[in-house]
């Protein structure tokens, strides 16, 4: 939709949206195709708050590492010698070359273009003919560290150094889904597609029902009827869930073999799926007997890298008929995933016409009102209490 002429910041713009959920317009089309609103995401949402990155499997030993482009940031994030895992800007202090790429195990870090060496807790080492250089202190030039925690072998980071504590961004999460054992899980498959849509309208559709009987019609629906589905309001923090109780594993296709119910499980979580937003974009997916965690990574307002993780209990891992079984759970994750997907760029078509043809919320999208006013209440600024 063009803009031109508009101020997209401007609250006015969104008091539809801001109203109750039962009365409440969907957001402007333009925050789902304006390059202005993307890079306001970045800089406001994205870069303020905590992103799950990995696993702490990733980095078992010391000296392992990988990584990231974190929304057009370069990290590293690594096991230093003491066993602890840490992130830094992964950027030379010398003249800010990318020191490392991809994945793998160092004892240090050596930059490529001259030279510099960082140790696995980011102190500077060596710095090559730099004697003559006046009130030089390498202690002052260490790789900038990132914020990093963990909840239950999850690695988050956050590039705001006023950043709350992990603890209170996820809130509640940790204590109600502690059964489900997920420091001990593996993490057996990791999938990638790019997607021509923006981010939001693929989180959107992992928050609502409202589709399932249309788009997953042969698959979802098939297992778990559309009405065992409702917002869950136990979880607090940056967080959103939607619970569905059913019978069996969510995911699996009807009639397809597949493994015993993770242990331990207790209450609701023994009783079906909850499907968890963790804000701003990443997703979990707990069923009876399995764990799928979907990221979606920006990649500009029309384009996202979707990453879909498949978690395990490692006893069942460990099973000698695993990878014949699992391959049931891939075919169910695969299928169900590119009906979301083709039904996310036919989304990303329609919103990108000249026209701003706002709807209306269904009693079953609860969770996508509320995800759409907390990206706005991050890109505009929180809305002031009368």
């Amino acid at each position: 939709m063009e803009t031109s002429g508009i101020d997209i910041f401007n609250p006015k713009h969104y008091e539809a949206t801001r109203l109750p959920v039962m009365e409440a317009a969907t957001l402007p089309s333009w925050v789902y195709t304006s390059e202005e609103f993307y890079r306001a995401e970045i800089e406001r949402m994205f870069l303020k708050n905590w992103g799950m990155v990995g696993r702490q499997e990733w980095i078992r030993n010391a000296g392992d590492y990988f990584t990231l482009d974190y929304h057009g940031v370069s990290i590293i994030v690594v096991r230093d010698s003491s066993g602890s895992a840490r992130a830094f800007r992964n950027s030379c202090r010398h003249r800010g070359s990318q020191i490392v790429e991809g994945e793998g195990n160092c004892k240090a870090f050596k930059c490529p273009y001259h030279s510099w060496t960082y140790s696995l807790d980011g102190l500077l080492l060596t710095t090559p003919e730099m004697d003559r250089t006046k009130n030089f202190e390498k202690s002052q030039y260490g790789l900038a560290p990132v914020k990093l925690e963990s909840w239950d072998g999850f690695l988050f980071i956050s590039l705001d150094s006023d950043c709350c504590d992990l603890s209170q961004h996820l809130g509640d999460l940790p204590g109600l889904f502690a059964c489900y054992d997920l420091e001990q899980m593996i993490c057996v498959r990791r999938k990638e597609w790019n997607v021509s849509a923006n981010w939001k309208l693929i989180v959107e559709n992992a928050m609502e029902e409202y589709h399932l009987k249309t788009v997953h019609r042969t698959t979802i629906q098939q297992k778990t009827p559309m009405d065992t589905h409702s917002p869950d309001n136990e979880v607090r923090g940056e967080c959103l869930a939607l619970k569905a109780v059913h019978q069996g594993s969510m995911a699996l296709l009807k009639g397809a073999e597949g493994f015993p119910p993770i242990e331990g499980l207790t209450g609701k979580a023994s009783e079906g799926t909850y499907f968890i937003l963790v804000f701003p974009h990443t997703t979990l997916t707990l069923t009876t007997d399995s764990v799928a965690m979907t990221e979606r990574w920006p990649m500009g307002p029309l384009c996202t890298r979707l990453v879909h993780c498949a978690y395990f209990p490692k006893k069942i891992a460990e099973r000698d008929d695993f990878e014949k079984i699992v391959l049931n759970y891939y075919k169910r994750w695969d299928k169900t995933l590119s009906e979301d997907i083709r039904a996310a760029e036919r989304q990303q078509v329609g919103v990108s016409s000249a026209f701003d043809a706002r709807g209306r919320f269904s009693y079953r999208e609860t969770l996508v009102h509320s995800a759409n006013n907390w990206w706005l209440d991050r890109v505009l600024g929180q809305r002031s209490v009368s």
